[in-house]
C-alpha cells in the first residue's frame, strides 16, 4: 500500500498542470538553506540561454537568483548577486564573469535578463532596461543533462550543496527561460511588461514546479 502511496505522488509530481502565475509572486521569506523552488522541465539540451525575471529584496550581501545545474557541471547556468551592490555574476559551464558597474537599489522591482551562447561564449546582461557590454564565459559545448533548475539557492552540487548564507530572501516572479537567445526587441517588450513570447522553457504562465521549505505563492503587489 506505502509502495502504491508513493508511485502515485510520484506521477503526481511528474504529470502535474502547469500553474498559470499571473499577477503571483514567490516569497522567500528568511534566510534558509532549505527553502527553495525547484522548476520542471523535460529539455535537457541548450545551445544558447535566456533567463528573464523580476526580482525584489533589502538584502545586500550576496545571494542565488537562478542556477541551473547538471550532473556534470554544477554551475551550467547561473544568475548570482555577489556581495558588491553593483556586481552580477553569470556562470555557464561552470566558468563564469562578473558584470559590473550595475544600480540595484534596495525594496524596488528590478528587471533582469541573462543571455548566453555556447557558439561563441557570448553573455549579456539587461537590467532595468538597460543592456551591459558582451562578455566571454565558455564556449564549444552546449548544456547537455537533466537539469536541477532552483530559484532563490545557488547549486554547490546537483540538485543540493545550499548555503544559507547564500540564499535569496524577498520576491521572485514573471520567470521565462528560452533555449535560443531572445532578440533585443523581445526583451525590450518584457522589460515593459508588452506582449512578449513566452518561455519556450519555463514560462512564468504555464509553469511546472515545485516548492521546498516555507516558499510561499502571493499576490503580486505590482499587480493589485
Amino acid at each position: 500500500m506505502e509502495k502504491l502511496l508513493l508511485l502515485t505522488v510520484l506521477i503526481s509530481t511528474c504529470f502535474a498542470e502547469p500553474i498559470d502565475l499571473l499577477g503571483k509572486v514567490f516569497v522567500f521569506s528568511k534566510e534558509s538553506n532549505v527553502d527553495h523552488v525547484k522548476l520542471l522541465t523535460p529539455q535537457t539540451e541548450f545551445s544558447s540561454v535566456t533567463v528573464c525575471l523580476r526580482f525584489l529584496t533589502d538584502v545586500k550581501r550576496n545571494y542565488g537568483l537562478f542556477s541551473l545545474s547538471t550532473a556534470a557541471h554544477n554551475n551550467d547556468f547561473v544568475l548570482y548577486k555577489i556581495n558588491s551592490e553593483d556586481v552580477i555574476r553569470i556562470h555557464a559551464r561552470d566558468g563564469g564573469t562578473d558584470f559590473l558597474s550595475l544600480s540595484f537599489p534596495p525594496n524596488t522591482w528590478h528587471s533582469m535578463c541573462a543571455t548566453w551562447r555556447s557558439d561563441n561564449g557570448l553573455a549579456q546582461l539587461w537590467v532595468d532596461g538597460v543592456p551591459t557590454i558582451k562578455r566571454f564565459i565558455k564556449s564549444g559545448q552546449p548544456i547537455r543533462g537533466k537539469p536541477s533548475t532552483i530559484l532563490g539557492q545557488e547549486q554547490d552540487s546537483y540538485g543540493g550543496g545550499f548555503d544559507a548564507g547564500q540564499s535569496f530572501i524577498g520576491m521572485i516572479s514573471k520567470v521565462h527561460m528560452w533555449n535560443y537567445v531572445v532578440s533585443d526587441s523581445e526583451i525590450k517588450r518584457y522589460m515593459k511588461d508588452r506582449s512578449f513570447t513566452p518561455g519556450n522553457v519555463f514560462n512564468w504562465r504555464a509553469l511546472d514546479y515545485v516548492i521546498s521549505g516555507k516558499v510561499y505563492v502571493e499576490d503580486d503587489p505590482e499587480s493589485v
